[in-house]
């Protein structure tokens, strides 16, 4: 089965999925959304349906000292509302500290203005957070 990866903000919500036997994270789309759950929620569920997947990993951010801050909290409130949108699909929290600069510095290289292209940052940080989460299962 495959694994959806999101990177959760405020206004857009980058997303990533991991080819069938779960060694690679591909960006997919950037969905865009202004306070509304409906729209992000059946969105996800759709392409999670679409894709096949049973688990979706969601960047958790953390301050650097390990602590939750706003940011996190507004994270756990997404999260908590696509296990009750999704009851059959696996909903993970994982660390994505610094996943946006890795990101950013991945369109740098690319020679990309990051302003330009917001929604790829996200679908990047979405890629390099679902990468992170299928390496580290590698591990164990």
């Amino acid at each position: 089965m495959r694994i959806l990866g999101i990177d959760f903000g405020d206004a857009r919500i980058g997303v990533a999925v991991s080819d069938p036997l779960g060694i690679t994270a591909q960006a997919v789309e950037t969905i865009h959304w202004k306070g509304e759950w409906k729209k992000p929620l059946e969105r996800i569920k759709q392409l999670t349906e679409y894709y096949g997947c049973d688990t979706i990993v969601v960047g958790f951010p953390e301050n650097m000292n390990g602590t939750v801050g706003e940011r996190g909290i507004r994270t756990q409130r997404f999260i908590e509302k696509l296990k009750e949108y999704m009851p059959g699909v696996s909903v993970i929290p994982w660390d994505e500290r610094l996943s946006t600069a890795q990101s950013r510095q991945v369109l740098l290289e690319m020679g990309i203005n990051s302003r330009r292209h917001k929604g790829k940052i996200d679908q990047i940080a979405a890629s390099i957070i679902l990468q992170s989460y299928m390496d580290a299962r590698k591990r164990f």
